[in-house]
């Protein structure tokens, strides 16, 4: 293969061209580091008052965030990419998280995303997260959400559903609009 041919692979983090962190918010997490005995101990703590801010983890974020904890950004990058709670990109007032791991599959989670994705006009074949044209609605699969008892589960912002039906996902969803 020419090395002119490769092309390099895309980030799925969104970018964010205007990243700055503002003085309080720098000044809030550089107070915030102080309470870890080892600064890189503060990695999820910073990354969640990041993403309070801006409302998701952008690639500068992510960089930011390395270089404060004096650390390589792929350390906080598989943070970001293993923890269902941080968004990659902004995501829509209500975001619907759906466990895709086996108790879950089994249970009817992919049964769940389709139902989401048709009744919101996206497309149920897509696994990342998708958002409505509006901005209103997310609808995400994710990794294990820990109830693999009560499967299929999903999460809608803070709020955890077990064993949701589709007649429960119904009514979830009517509850949002």
């Amino acid at each position: 293969m020419n090395a002119a041919n490769l092309q390099p692979i895309p980030s799925p983090l969104q970018e964010q061209p205007d990243f700055a962190v503002p003085p309080a918010l720098a000044a809030q997490i550089d107070e915030l580091i102080t309470h870890y005995p080892k600064a890189r101990s503060a990695s999820l703590m910073l990354l969640h008052a990041l993403q309070e801010h801006f409302g998701f983890i952008s690639r500068q974020a992510v960089e930011w965030v390395a270089a404060k904890l004096e650390l390589q950004p792929i350390n906080i990058y598989e943070l970001v990419t293993f923890y269902p709670m941080f968004h990659q990109q902004r995501v829509g007032k209500y975001h619907f998280r759906i466990c895709r791991t086996l108790s879950c599959a089994l249970g009817g989670s992919y049964q769940l995303h389709q139902y989401f994705c048709e009744k919101l006009g996206l497309d149920p074949h897509h696994h990342g997260p998708q958002t409505t044209k509006d901005g209103k609605f997310t609808v995400e699969f994710v990794e294990c959400l820990a109830s693999c008892g009560t499967a299929p589960v999903l999460m809608c912002n803070e709020a955890f559903y077990e064993g949701v039906s589709p007649e429960k996902a119904g009514d979830i969803l009517r509850g949002c609009q």
